[in-house]
């Protein structure tokens, strides 16, 4: 469950409209105050509404313009802030509290959103649960009893449920207020404590996790000089700096005519040289002579003002440039414009690409200092993998997890040390992890690390070295095992082939770019229009496979590639970009903005 952005305890109540969430708030406030709480309400809106009054000096300067507008009285004071663009998000407004004077912070609807709350609801309504769709629900309040683990009051009973808020925010805080704590029996504790193991499953948001793994990772020391034309993808091990001016000579920007800045009335000029690329003109430019000069020729001295060529009309050897604006130094690209020489170039930790390589190659470098390709080790494992080329027997599926795998980390620019297929035999697992920990940087496995897998691949890393077996709260990709063995990190990804990739990219790529000497690299992520309704579990971060494009008006649209199994590896073929859908969303409606994460380049 993600934590908003407050420090203090936040409760919502859940509940569809006629429920009664305003009564039954207005009748506990007076509870929980006389109790000693300072509460704090946010109240969500489906409707317009004004809470100033027509004809109030306020309402009539928010009227006139104010995009904000604050008022103050001995009593209270009130900001009210205009969103004609968007609606204010959940985060932002929970920053609006003073967190300082509060003890706990209650939310009227927001059901959508990912926090913690209480489901009303009344039999009546003929409404259906919430709590089967929504893990962030803790509790029920109810006018009848359901079938589920979650404590359960009567919605009726306001001092149960006083008490039920008082007990979650004595467990929330590790230093209960004193005014709290004395509403507090042991056993209303124990009630609270158990309440409080719901708030904590055994999950990672994909954040967490990538967090987690990122600050145990280290950049791989050694490094190499290599020629420039194979250092496309390498990283930098060290900064560049210039050797040379960049121009190295002022040179014309354009092909025409080089010509004194302290001579530009002149009507005609006589034509002494002709400088191609390559060559130059020594000797010093008098007042009233040119000298015709192509693109990237050097000017010659006090020769510091270039016309287009355009511009002029030629006749023997004199030149004119009748009806031109000619301004002194223009067209000329100064010695070290560009870079001077001294300056720096790029850091370290640099990714090369075809402009970092053209830029060193016209600094005279013919080889740079980068680092060493990263060596990982791969395997399958299972009985029921084969390889592909080979007869399928019964009950098999060839190995494709593999080969995604060896692209993705080629794509990267890593070394790959493939040892093949491993059968479910500890013992052979474990000498090939024994070997692969000798040989490589980084153990990458698939399959075998979900709950109710087969125990060979765990049994063999707990032997070997530190693991830790994570539930991500994500999908494709819940499953996840990270450590390390003999000091080489591990990774043990899922085993649906979608579910490999998304991973791997989530996971796996910030962490091999961290070790390659790549500083503070993040993916691309931009917005989207979703031409489609997408749904999501709130609480759980969604990788949807999709197609984005452009469409008539310029705008960027997405769709998904249709049936998203974690199995149809068809999906992530036909995609050129994954759609996220955050924790705090259940549902994106057609039109409505959607983040994207494109593909090109990754896969």
């Amino acid at each position: 469950m993600n934590k908003p952005s407050t420090h203090l305890p936040l409760l919502g109540f859940a509940a569809y409209s006629g429920t009664g969430k305003t009564t039954l708030l207005e009748a506990l406030l007076p509870k929980l105050v006389n109790a000693g709480l300072k509460v704090g309400v946010l109240k969500h809106a489906h409707h317009d509404f004004d809470v100033d009054k027509p004809g109030k000096d306020s309402h009539r300067l928010r009227k006139a313009g104010a995009s904000q507008m604050l008022i103050s009285s001995r009593n209270r004071h009130a900001l009210m802030t205009e969103t004609p663009e968007s609606e204010a998000e959940f985060d932002y407004l929970l920053t609006r509290f003073d967190s300082s004077k509060l003890d706990v912070i209650l939310v009227e609807g927001c059901k959508n959103i990912a926090f913690p709350k209480v489901e009303l609801h009344r039999e009546q309504l003929s409404k259906p649960w919430l709590y089967p769709h929504d893990e962030n629900i803790i509790a029920i309040a109810a006018d009848s009893q359901v079938d589920t683990q979650l404590p359960q009051m009567s919605i009726n009973d306001l001092d149960g449920i006083c008490q039920f808020i008082l007990n979650y925010v004595s467990e929330f805080n590790s230093s209960p207020n004193s005014s709290v704590s004395a509403q507090l029996t042991n056993d209303s504790l124990k009630t609270a404590s158990s309440c409080c193991d719901i708030l904590s499953p055994a999950f990672l948001s994909v954040e967490q996790g990538q967090e987690k793994i990122l600050s145990s990772i280290s950049a791989v020391d050694l490094e190499e000089n290599t020629p420039i034309e194979h250092s496309y993808g390498r990283v930098l091990s060290r900064d560049i700096t210039s050797p040379i001016h960049v121009p190295q000579y002022t040179n014309s920007a354009m092909d025409g005519f080089a010509i004194r800045s302290d001579d530009l009335t002149r009507s005609e000029y006589n034509v002494v040289a002709e400088v191609l690329a390559g060559y130059s003109y020594d000797k010093p430019l008098n007042k009233g002579e040119a000298v015709k000069i192509m693109t990237g020729a050097p000017t010659p001295c006090f020769g510091d003002t270039v016309v287009m060529r355009e511009q002029a009309s030629e006749s023997g050897d004199m030149v004119t440039f009748k009806g031109a604006t000619i301004k002194a130094n223009q067209n000329v690209r100064q010695a070290g414009e560009d870079l001077a020489e001294g300056q720096a170039v790029f850091k370290k930790g640099t990714r090369i690409e075809s402009p970092e390589m053209g830029m060193l190659a016209s600094l005279g470098f013919a080889h740079c200092d980068v680092k060493k390709p990263v060596r990982v080790a791969i395997f399958s494992t299972g009985d029921e993998v084969q390889a592909p080329g080979s007869e399928q027997k019964a009950n098999t599926i060839y190995d494709s997890n593999r080969f995604v795998l060896m692209g993705l980390l080629e794509r990267l620019g890593c070394e790959v040390i493939d040892f093949g297929i491993l059968e479910d035999d500890e013992q052979l697992m474990t000498r090939a992890l024994e070997k692969s920990a000798e040989q490589a940087d980084l153990i990458l496995t698939s399959g075998g690390v979900s709950v109710g897998d087969a125990d060979y691949i765990k049994l063999a890393l707990e032997k070997l070295g530190n693991i830790d077996f994570w539930r991500i709260n994500m999908r494709p990709g819940r499953p996840l095992a990270f450590g390390n063995i003999s000091n080489k990190p591990f990774f043990g990804l899922p085993g649906n082939p979608v579910a490999v990739m998304v991973s791997f990219i989530n996971f796996v790529e910030p962490a091999i770019r961290k070790m390659q000497g790549e500083e503070n690299w993040k993916p691309l992520k931009v917005a989207a229009v979703a031409s489609e309704p997408l749904r999501s579990r709130l609480g759980r971060t969604e990788f949807s496979r999709g197609v984005y494009s452009v469409n008539q008006s310029g705008q960027l649209v997405v769709a998904t590639t249709g049936k998203q199994g974690s199995g149809i590896l068809r999906s992530m073929s036909e995609a050129n970009c994954l759609i996220e859908v955050s924790p705090a969303v259940d549902t994106v409606k057609v039109g409505e903005s959607v983040t994207i994460i494109p593909l090109q380049g990754r896969i």
